[in-house]
């Protein structure tokens, strides 16, 4: 029964006091309880090369001999146990090549994503195509998708993630709704304070929206119906009412940008997408949906201001008469975010032309950093993962060109954009957010804890030790009691450290001495059996 009888634990409302929290703003997470154990000091006791060779004994393991013999026996023979263990044991395989960002994250599908910036921080919002796992799946059935995933990151690289939202369906938190695909978000101070919103499409036939005090939840719906139903004036001529997108502008103002679809005989000019004004609130429509000429427009509307530009991009459709190529990002500008827009070009070329995976293109625009990224979604992972395309796709991101106050064309890459600053190891990082992963599952909503099985691990990029660290502490909690392993440069790199995990119901500290952890380098954590890992920090 691997790892699934930690989810259960997750829900317990037990005060926490030695294991705080990590990670992003959140209002959702249960309190964990937790106690204090120390590991037996294993870094440096032990060593292993990059290749996975058997570790060397180090000079912290003498140190430990003077202290009393009984006492470094015993360090001894636990470390020596937790050798044998990880020896005998295969690290899982990840589907994400360690010289690569994207996908962004692989424990789960996400499509369609929708993206915010806010805090110094990216926050994704994605259609949930369901968790990426290793059993073979059936073709997708968007029909039945009711969630959507969220994840963050200051770096671009490693990616935290913060659960999925039951959005639609009986017990979700529209439960008007049939479906919740395509999300998109943004963030607006009224009255004083910081208000998130996430709009959504039930399907093609109308947009919804949630609200939350933070930009990982938890999330309400304010309205208990669609913001945009199928009766809304100004609609007529819309076959698909949904891709949402949102603005809220510099001025206060805020915008909703939306539809899709091709009426017969309108290739060239659908008239259907629209465009309208949203009350202070965010929450109504303030006068009729305007109507947006999209030339050869299929559906994903994305709007961006950038200085005092607006540009509002989409993607094409699959007419073969279509000269400005088959579902490619294209893109307008204006000088207001009602338009009119005037065409440009297109930005980003089908995930298929630099993948072999073509199939629908949706993707958001963002500018971070003083430079402009294209978030997309590509199905490399499912091909990857079950041999063929079966509907299921992951957000990618790369660096988007510009020049002139005009976009140049984007290139979906594995490779991914480089990452923007490092992680301070020193600082307590949350367990869910990594670079890469093999056999990890995520539990809980806003605050979340990684879920690891034996020969599962976790990646991080980019940790930063400066001139060195002398302990690493977790905040873990195992059922049965296992080992984790933590190296650097590879899973089965130098070794830092071995940290017992004590059997308990319970999240507790743990630590270790390490040594050999200084200067920037990847980060692993690799389980010997079923943990739950809350979050980690190193002094």
């Amino acid at each position: 029964m691997k790892k699934r009888h930690l989810a259960a634990i997750c829900l317990l409302a037990v005060t926490l006091t030695a294991c705080g929290s990590a990670g992003t703003e959140s209002a959702n997470s249960p309190a964990d309880a937790a106690q204090t154990t120390e590991a037996v000091p294993a870094a440096g006791d032990f060593q292993q090369d990059p290749t996975g060779s058997a570790p060397e004994q180090g000079a912290a393991g003498s140190e430990g001999a003077k202290e009393g013999e009984e006492e470094s026996d015993m360090n001894t023979n636990e470390i020596e146990q937790a050798k044998e263990i990880f020896q005998g044991l295969e690290p899982g395989k990840s589907f994400k090549n360690l010289l690569s960002h994207n996908p962004c994250i692989t424990q789960r599908f996400c499509a369609d994503p929708g993206v915010m910036v806010y805090g110094g921080r990216v926050y994704v919002y994605a259609t949930n195509d369901g968790d990426a796992l290793p059993q073979r799946k059936e073709k997708n059935d968007y029909g039945k998708i009711r969630s959507i995933n969220m994840m963050s990151s200051s770096d671009l690289v490693n990616w935290e993630d913060h659960g999925s939202i039951p959005v639609a369906g009986k017990d979700g938190i529209a439960s008007w709704a049939g479906n919740s695909w395509a999300p998109c978000a943004c963030h607006k101070q009224i009255g004083g304070k910081e208000q998130f919103f996430l709009y959504f499409a039930n399907s093609g036939n109308g947009i919804g929206v949630l609200r939350a005090d933070s930009p990982t939840g938890p999330w309400e719906d304010p309205l208990g119906e669609a913001i945009v139903p199928r009766n809304t004036p100004g609609i007529e001529g819309v076959p698909w009412l949904f891709d949402p997108a949102v603005l809220a502008d510099e001025d206060g103002n805020g915008y909703l940008y939306f539809g899709g679809g091709v009426p017969e005989g309108r290739e060239a000019d659908p008239g259907s997408f629209r465009v309208v004004k949203l009350t202070d609130d965010m929450l109504h429509l303030d006068g009729v949906p305007a109507v947006i000429d999209v030339p050869w427009g299929f559906e994903d509307s994305c709007i961006n201001r950038i200085g005092d530009t607006y540009y509002y991009s989409y993607c094409t459709n699959w007419s073969g008469e279509n000269p400005l190529g088959i579902a490619r990002i294209g893109y307008m500008t204006s000088d207001s975010p009602m338009g009119p827009f005037t065409y440009q070009g297109t930005c980003f070329n089908n995930p298929g032309d630099f993948f072999g995976t073509t199939g629908n293109n949706h993707h958001t625009i963002i500018s971070f950093e003083g430079e402009q990224y294209i978030f997309y979604h590509a199905e490399m992972l499912n091909r990857e993962m079950y041999g063929e395309m079966l509907g299921y796709r992951t957000t990618h991101v790369d660096k988007l060109p510009m020049a002139d106050g005009l976009f140049g064309n984007a290139r979906g890459t594995t490779e991914g954009v480089k990452q923007l600053s490092n992680v301070d190891a020193f600082a307590e990082q949350s367990a869910s957010s990594f670079a890469w992963q093999a056999g990890v599952e995520i539990s809980g909503l806003g605050e979340t804890q990684a879920l690891l099985g034996a020969g599962d691990w976790i990646g991080v990029s980019g940790v930063d030790f400066a001139s060195g660290a002398k302990k690493v502490k977790l905040c873990a909690q195992s059922a049965e009691g296992t080992w984790i392993r933590v190296t650097k440069g590879t899973v089965n790199g130098e070794v830092l450290a071995f940290l017992r995990v004590p059997a308990s119901d319970e999240l507790q500290e743990i630590s270790a001495e390490v040594s050999g952890a200084e200067g920037v380098c990847n980060l692993y954590f690799a389980a010997a059996g079923d943990v739950m890992l809350k979050t980690w920090c190193f002094e």
